[in-house]
């Protein structure tokens, strides 16, 4: 969310530096209490170093499984320590290699531009 600088009353959008190394926190706190998650990566505008402000920030999580469906997977995700608006896309590591698979357009454009801000040791 925008924040006020600490000696004005204007609010300004945080930079992407910021927003990232916020992810990179939350992804690891993330990753540390959920034992099955792989990775979390970053896509979209802040990935691409194309943000604007009211910017949002997409993120994708990758799981070793998960006994919810795929619609309700992100609503165990708290992502409001986050500076931004944030969504999260979470799929399981069989679903996500299928899709990358497949070739469509989505699997492409996230392979290729995906910032992963958390990939558990192995």
């Amino acid at each position: 969310m925008p924040v006020r600088s600490s000696d004005s009353s204007v609010l300004r959008w945080p930079a992407p530096d910021e927003v990232l190394g916020a992810a990179r926190t939350w992804a690891a706190g993330v990753g540390k209490s959920r034992a099955e998650v792989a990775r979390i990566g970053v896509f979209g505008s802040y990935a691409r170093d194309d943000w604007g402000v009211g910017s949002d920030l997409d993120l994708i999580a990758i799981l070793d499984f998960s006994a919810e469906p795929f619609e309700r997977r992100a609503l165990s995700f708290d992502l409001l320590e986050l500076p931004v608006p944030a969504e999260l896309l979470v799929y399981t590591s069989s679903e996500w290699e299928r899709l990358v698979g497949e070739g469509g357009r989505f699997g492409r454009v996230v392979t290729a531009e995906a910032v992963w801000v958390y990939e558990r040791d192995l």
